[in-house]
This record gives C-alpha cells, sequence and structure tokens, in this order.
C-alpha cells in the first residue's frame, strides 16, 4: 500500500492543535508524531497549515421531496459540495412515507446514493409512523447499521401524537438507539398561519412572525418531558434560540441525557433577512424553524463556548429560487430550507475560531468528534488517531476568499452567506487517504463514497 506523509503542519484535536506530521497507508493513519521518519512515497509540504479529522455533517437533506417539489441537491451535487467544504462524512435522513414501512424507506435512500455519493454516507431513519409493524422493525435498522431517528411534533405529514412518541422511544431505548426531534408547535404555529392569511399578510416576512421562539421552546419541554417519562436520551436538532436551550439546561439538571445540535444559519444569519422589500431577497432565506434575532445568535455562540451544544450541522436542504418562488403570494408554500454544506468549514473557522468565539479545541469536538461518538463512528471516523481513516481537511488560515454562488458546487443558484470573507480557507480534502479536492478543485473523476454502517452512541 501507498504512503503519505504530512509535514510541517499542526495537527487538531478535541484538546488542541500542535505542531506534528501525520503519516497514512492506504486508507489508514498508521502515525502521528514530531518529525516522523519515513521512507513515505509521497511527502505533502503542509507548513503553516491546520489538520482537521474530516468533518462530519450529520444533518443534510439530499433528494428529498418537499412541499410539492424536490430538493435542488441529490447525492451527486450534494455530496460533492460536501466534499469540497471539507466534509468527508454526511449522515441523510432515509424518510419513508406515511403508511410506508422504515425497510421501504431504506431500500428507497439507498437507491438515490448508491455509487452516485462522493464522501462517506450513513442514515438516519424517520419515524412518521408508529405501530407494531413499525416496532418490529427496529432490529432490522439496527442489523443495516442505523442507530439513530428522527421524529417530528411539527408538519402534519410527519409528525406523532405523544403517546406514540413515548412509546417509540420506550422501544428505542432498550434496544440502545437514539432519536432527535424537530420542535415547533404545529398547533399554535397552523393558528397563526392561518390569521396570517385570512389577514392577507402574505408576504415571506410572515415565516418568521408566525413561528415565534416560544414555540420551539414549547415543543423542546414537551419533548425533554416525554424523553423524562420514557428514560430515554435524545437529541434536538437545529436548536435556535435561549429559551429552548434553557429546557435542556433544565432537563440536564435532572439527570437527562439530552444532545443538542445548532447550524450555522442560526450563528450567522438573523431575522431581519426577512423584511428585505424584494420577495426573492427575502424567500431564500425561509427554513424551519426560522431565522431569529441577534441576541439569540449570541446566545448560541456562548452556549458552543460552554459546551451546551455538541455540534454544528448544516440541516442541508437546498431549493432554487425558481423553487422558492412558488410561495409568491402564500408563504406557507415556500419551499424551507437553506444550501450551507459546502461553507460550514470555513464559516466556523472564519467567524466562531478566528473570532475567538470558539477554540480551534471546540471546532474539531463541533464538526468532527463529537458526532463521530454521538453517531457511533468513533474512531473509524472523527479524529486523527492511528487505525482511523485517513479522511483529512487541510486548512490554510491565510488563504482568505470572499463566498459566492458562482463558486459553488450545490445546485442552488444562490448562496445564503454571498459575500462573506472567511480568515483561510481549505487547501486539500483527503478522504480515505485519497486526494479527492485541492485548491477547490476535484482530483478524484468519480463518487467513491462508502456506505458506513454505524455502532450505538458513544458520547
Amino acid at each position: 500500500m501507498s504512503t503519505t506523509l504530512f509535514t510541517g503542519g499542526s495537527i487538531v484535536t478535541a484538546a488542541g492543535a500542535r505542531p506534528g506530521d501525520l503519516l497514512i497507508e492506504g486508507e489508514k493513519i498508521k502515525a502521528v508524531g514530531r518529525r516522523l521518519k519515513s521512507d513515505a512515497d509521497r511527502v505533502v509540504d503542509v507548513k503553516g497549515c491546520l489538520l482537521f479529522p474530516g468533518f462530519i455533517d450529520a444533518h443534510t437533506h439530499f433528494d428529498l421531496p418537499v412541499a410539492g417539489t424536490v430538493t435542488a441537491d441529490d447525492f451527486t451535487s450534494g455530496s460533492r459540495a460536501a466534499l469540497r467544504g471539507g466534509t468527508t462524512t454526511v449522515i441523510d435522513f432515509a424518510a419513508p412515507d406515511k403508511g410506508e414501512s422504515l425497510h421501504t424507506g431504506l431500500v428507497r435512500w439507498h437507491e438515490k446514493a448508491d455509487g452516485k455519493t462522493w464522501c462517506d454516507y450513513g442514515f438516519h431513519m424517520t419515524i412518521d409512523d408508529w405501530n407494531e409493524s413499525v416496532r418490529a422493525e427496529l432490529p432490522a435498522m439496527f442489523a443495516a447499521g442505523i442507530s439513530s431517528f428522527k421524529m417530528y411534533v411539527t408538519y402534519p405529514a410527519m409528525m406523532l401524537p405523544d403517546g406514540d412518541i413515548y412509546e417509540a422511544l420506550t422501544a428505542l431505548r432498550r434496544l440502545g438507539g437514539i432519536c432527535g426531534f424537530h420542535c415547533e408547535n404545529a398547533g399554535v404555529i397552523d393558528a397563526l398561519r392561518a390569521d396570517a392569511l385570512a389577514a392577507g399578510r402574505t408576504g415571506p416576512e410572515m415565516h418568521y412572525r408566525t413561528r415565534p421562539p416560544q414555540l420551539e421552546a414549547e415543543a423542546v419541554s414537551r419533548v425533554l418531558r416525554i424523553a423524562e417519562t420514557a428514560k430515554s436520551p435524545v437529541i434536538i436538532v437545529h436548536l435556535t434560540n435561549r429559551e429552548a436551550l434553557y429546557e435542556v439546561q433544565h432537563a440536564r439538571r435532572r439527570g437527562q441525557s439530552v444532545y443538542v445540535e445548532t447550524c450555522p444559519h442560526y450563528l450567522l444569519l438573523d431575522e431581519n433577512l426577512y423584511d428585505q422589500p424584494d420577495y426573492s431577497d427575502a424567500a431564500r432565506f425561509v427554513c424551519a424553524p426560522p431565522l431569529r434575532s441577534k441576541q439569540e445568535q449570541t446566545a448560541l455562540w456562548q452556549a458552543l463556548r460552554r459546551g451546551d451544544i455538541q455540534m454544528i450541522s448544516t440541516d442541508h436542504c437546498s431549493f432554487t429560487l425558481a423553487q422558492k418562488d412558488m410561495g409568491r403570494g402564500d408563504f406557507t408554500k415556500i419551499p424551507g430550507g437553506l444550501p450551507g454544506v459546502e461553507d460550514r468549514g470555513e464559516l466556523i473557522y472564519s467567524y466562531g475560531v478566528a473570532k475567538r468565539r470558539i477554540s480551534i479545541a471546540a471546532m474539531c469536538r463541533l464538526l468532527s468528534e463529537n458526532p463521530a461518538k454521538l453517531y457511533g463512528l468513533y474512531p473509524k471516523k472523527g479524529a486523527l488517531k492511528v487505525g482511523s481513516d485517513a479522511d483529512i481537511v487541510v486548512y490554510d488560515p491565510k488563504a482568505n476568499h470572499r463566498i459566492t454562488a458562482s463558486d459553488r458546487v450545490s445546485q442552488a443558484n444562490y448562496d445564503p452567506y454571498e459575500g462573506f470573507v472567511t480568515e483561510g480557507s481549505i487547501r486539500q480534502v483527503w478522504l480515505r487517504g485519497a486526494l479527492a479536492v485541492e485548491h477547490g478543485h476535484f482530483r478524484e473523476t468519480a463518487p467513491r463514497g462508502q456506505y458506513l454502517p454505524r455502532g450505538k452512541c458513544m458520547l
């Protein structure tokens, strides 16, 4: 097997960054240390650069039917965008339709992804029905390498009543699984939306005004009380605000195991974007939960610094501006979601680490180690350790650039971070020992992503 030696850089771990060399052999890391001696087949000079473990995005939606359309990015374009942005592993959501078996959803998602995905990948399983047939399928899901699930307390096509959530959580706990939740109060939101439409208020600004933060916090509280009764650990995905975080903190003080994810758009974009006079300018930012205030952004950064939030994923759910135009005249028909998988690594370094909002060690935990541990991939993924997959992001802190949609792989024809200037950029991305991306250009000519069966939570 061929060997490659990285020399002169700093290796980033959950403990910080330290000067060191890295030797890979084949698809694995063979040695890590200072001034390694090796007659490697290839030597890569990474002087002045940071070597991160490949980033993991545990929340993507590729090739997903939404609101009468399908996301702009399928597994081919979405995973290429991910890989270019330093993400070497994604975990997407297999989503059976109401009335379908979990197996049907899993087969469909393998058909979407297998042989077409440029980075490594796994699946969560969405549970939008609960009955004895679904319960009986759970062991087969674990046998297929799916140990994490998702449930909704909003969206009529997907939400479950509280009793079913309790029973599903109890069943998952017995099997050693874990479940994430999209938390918003569906009933009150629907009433607010109906009131807005009846009053003729149909613009994109009504999206965030009908989904206030307290309705997210209420749903978080309710889910956590159900989880407490079921004695089950849970994940709150894409958390956006202080009140919701307070509910998590209360649950942890009660002794509950609660993990929290947020997203770059909740850290860097704010609700004022919905009040732009041009429909297209405002509609492109519609997502659920919606963007919040700058004060909520500050609270989230502080929570990241304290370690109250364990992951930054993207919830990459991309649409073109033409698709966003479906809601012109009725904001409830705007497909909800933002692209972001291509930007996340550079944004978090630039606006988190470089601005001293979080440490470089925290970035490693949030983007690599924690999701690997939470979702049963560690230490194969999420670390630069002997025996781990040689997934490496070479980051040059001095190579600043301006983000623009014209330079994106994603099939969304806009970038929500248009004009953001980065502190540095990704020089190289290595996937299982092979150079996949260099200076933004793909070095591989075909997808070689592998499906990753996952074990149980170890965070």
